[in-house]
């Protein structure tokens, strides 16, 4: 009852007021106070320095670049079979499941459409209709850069406004819709094992959303909007960096019947970059 009554106070709270104060704090780079917001971030979401590039927390120049860090590449080993898509991120699954006509599942008496969380678009809704999906959640403690699955080309990117509710395991279980409602980036590529479409989902507290294309994306209108890359050749190889959080947030990846979630993925398992994440049905 206490998380039921904390996920309800996210409809009355200034998600958006909260989110710009964020913003500003995560970019303060005046060393003293940036290191004391880094020490207090550290204390209470302990993070492996020992993985990251720059080992030294006070060398950042502000939270944000901290929060962003880089890892050092042997720390994430790829699966080795390149037919396997890998997992995009560090952090936990929230649920991965086949699409059961047109639902996507959240929580236990939660679903939502597959169309709303395309924010209305009909094409991939038939596309990935049927097919398997991973929602895929980064704690404050994660690293927080996104990777590409497999390598695919970006034919377009949607860009859909919305709420910024908490995408913390507690709000997810009783707030309904929730991924169909929060802003969001969905980005559409094909690959060599058919479609696949990764959906930045934005939360309170995430200041900025960010792909390596486009740079940010997060409050770019007030409605929905489409960028086409159709004539731009963008191809992003298997592994490479696709876009970062600044603040955790969530990424849903989604295929076509031709790849199956693998076993491994399962709901309230810990993942980690580069880990298999789905396999060839045939």
């Amino acid at each position: 009852m206490k998380q039921k009554l904390l996920a309800w106070l996210f409809y009355i709270i200034p998600h958006h007021a909260i989110t710009w104060l964020m913003f500003k704090g995560a970019r303060i780079e005046w060393p003293p106070l940036k290191n004391r917001i880094i020490r207090i971030y550290t204390g209470l979401n302990p993070v492996k320095m020992h993985e990251a590039i720059e080992e030294d927390m006070f060398a950042y120049p502000s939270l944000n670049a901290f929060f962003t860090r880089a890892l050092k590449p042997e720390c994430r080993p790829f699966d080795e079979d390149n037919r396997n898509w890998l997992c995009p991120v560090d952090g936990s699954v929230s649920q991965a499941q086949p699409i059961d006509n047109g639902r996507v599942f959240q929580a236990k008496g939660h679903d939502y459409s597959l169309l709303e969380l395309l924010g209305g678009d009909k094409e991939l809704e038939a596309i990935f209709n049927n097919g398997q999906f991973a929602t895929l959640y980064l704690s404050p403690r994660d690293y927080h850069r996104i990777h590409m699955p497999t390598t695919g080309i970006l034919k377009h990117m949607r860009y859909i406004p919305g709420r910024l509710f908490s995408v913390a395991p507690f709000t997810v279980d009783h707030i309904p819709r929730l991924f169909a409602r929060n802003e969001r980036c969905v980005c559409y590529f094909e690959t060599e094992q058919g479609p696949m479409a990764m959906i930045l989902v934005g939360a309170i507290n995430v200041s900025a959303m960010e792909t390596v294309w486009h740079g940010s994306i997060n409050s770019e209108a007030k409605k929905i909007k489409r960028f086409d890359y159709e004539d731009k050749e963008i191809t992003l190889g298997r592994g490479d960096e696709m876009g970062r959080f600044n603040l955790g947030s969530t990424v849903i990846v989604l295929s076509t019947s031709e790849m199956k979630v693998d076993t491994g993925i399962v709901a309230g398992a810990e993942v980690r970059l580069g880990q298999c994440l789905a396999v060839p049905v045939r």
